[in-house]
C-alpha cells in the first residue's frame, strides 16, 4: 500500500491541485488506524475556507410522489412500492409554514423540492409564487430542486428570485446506467449548465453505497470538480423497502468509510460547501461530529421522506465539537448555548 504524507496532501488541495487517482483512492483505502490524520488533513482545508462555521439547511417536500421516472434508490419513482405520502405541489400557505420553522432552526437556506421529472408550466408558477413569497418574508436564500431544466424554466426561476438550484449528478457516469433509464448523466449535466447560464449557484451530489466502485465515487468528485459546483450534498444510502435498492445488496458502508469519502471530497472539492446530507444519522451515527472536520453544511431536521434527529441535538453536536452556526450573510452565528439549549 502507498504510504500517503496527509498533510502534504492538505497543502495540495489548498494549493488547487487536483489529486492524482492514486492518492484518492489511497484516501478511501486508508486502514481506520490513520483516520484520524486524514481528518486532521481534511480539516485543515476546511478551515482555510471556512473556518469553524457550520451552515445549516432545512429542506421541505413540497410535492411528493407522483414521478414518471425509474430511479432505483428512489421511494418517489414510478417502480417504488415504498408506502409514503403522495400528495401535489403544497398550498402556499405551508410553504410559508415550513419557511417559518426554517428560519426558527437558524437554517440560511430553505430548500424547496419537487417531485417529477421537469416542472409543467402551472406547477413553475406555483414554485415561483411560493418563493417570491418566502422572500418577501424571511431572510433565507432559497434552493429549489425541480427536476430537468431548459433554459426558459432556469431563467423563470432566476426572475422569482431563486438563489440556487440543486440537480444531483447522484453517480458517475460510467455508474448512472445502473440506477436510472428514464433520463442520462448527461441531462443532469444539461440542467447543471442552465442553471449556471440563468445565473443562479449550483448544488449538486451524488449518493454514496449504491453498489458504485471507488473509481465511481472518485468521478463523481471530478465531475462536480470540472461543473465548477457551488455546494455538494453528499448523500449515504438508506436502502428503502420497496425501491429497487431496498431489495438488493449495495455497497456496505460503515462510519469510518462514509468519513473517508468526506475527506476525499474535500480534497478534491476545497473550497466548495460540502453538505453532509441523507443518511447522515444512519451511517455515521457515534461519529457525527467528525463528519463537520471536512465537511461545512448539514442539513437540519427532516429530509424527503426520511427522519433526522432534532435540531437541538445539532445545534449541540456543532457546539461540542466547538463549530459555530452560520447565518444566511455567512456571519457567524452567537453560540448555540444561547439559542435555547438550556432550556
Amino acid at each position: 500500500m502507498t504510504t500517503i504524507n496527509w498533510n502534504a496532501l492538505a497543502t495540495k488541495s489548498l494549493a488547487g491541485e487536483c489529486l492524482t487517482r492514486e492518492e484518492a483512492k489511497a484516501v478511501l483505502t486508508a486502514p481506520n488506524e490513520e483516520l484520524l490524520s486524514q481528518l486532521n488533513a481534511a480539516y485543515q482545508v476546511r478551515y482555510h475556507y471556512w473556518e469553524n462555521r457550520v451552515r445549516l439547511h432545512f429542506l421541505v417536500n413540497a410535492q411528493s410522489g407522483l414521478c414518471p421516472e425509474d430511479c432505483h434508490y428512489c421511494s418517489q419513482s414510478k417502480i417504488s412500492t415504498a408506502e409514503i405520502e403522495k400528495y401535489p405541489f403544497l398550498a402556499k400557505e405551508k410553504i410559508l409554514d415550513a419557511a417559518a420553522q426554517a428560519s426558527e432552526l437558524k437554517a440560511g437556506t430553505f430548500c424547496l423540492v419537487t417531485s417529477g421529472r421537469t416542472p409543467t408550466a402551472s406547477l413553475l408558477n406555483q414554485v415561483c409564487e411560493a418563493v417570491e413569497a418566502v422572500k418577501r418574508q424571511y431572510n433565507l436564500k432559497i434552493c429549489a430542486c425541480v427536476g430537468l431544466l431548459n433554459e426558459t424554466q432556469a431563467q423563470r426561476l432566476a426572475a422569482a428570485g431563486v438563489d440556487r438550484v440543486n440537480h444531483n449528478l447522484n453517480t458517475s457516469e460510467n455508474y448512472h446506467p445502473e440506477i436510472c433509464s428514464t433520463h442520462t448523466f448527461l441531462d443532469r449535466v444539461e440542467t447543471v449548465n442552465q442553471v449556471q447560464k440563468a445565473g443562479m449557484t449550483t448544488c449538486s451530489g451524488g449518493i454514496i453505497g449504491m453498489g458504485e466502485s471507488l473509481d465511481d465515487v472518485i468521478d463523481l468528485a471530478l465531475s462536480l470538480r470540472k461543473l465548477e459546483i457551488t455546494s455538494i450534498p453528499v448523500n449515504f444510502l438508506i436502502p428503502i423497502s420497496g425501491t429497487l435498492f431496498g431489495e438488493k445488496p449495495t455497497s456496505p458502508l460503515t462510519p469510518p468509510f462514509c468519513l473517508r469519502v468526506l475527506c476525499l471530497y474535500r480534497f478534491l472539492l476545497p473550497e466548495r460547501e460540502i453538505r453532509i446530507a441523507g443518511g447522515r444519522e444512519v451511517h455515521l451515527r457515534s461519529l457525527q461530529p467528525l463528519g463537520l472536520y471536512p465537511a461545512n453544511s448539514i442539513f437540519v431536521a427532516d429530509y424527503l421522506t426520511t427522519p433526522g434527529q432534532a435540531a437541538k441535538e445539532d445545534w449541540q453536536m456543532i457546539e461540542d465539537a466547538g463549530f459555530t452556526l452560520e447565518a444566511a450573510d455567512g456571519s457567524p452565528l452567537v453560540s448555540s448555548s444561547n439559542l435555547g439549549l438550556a432550556e
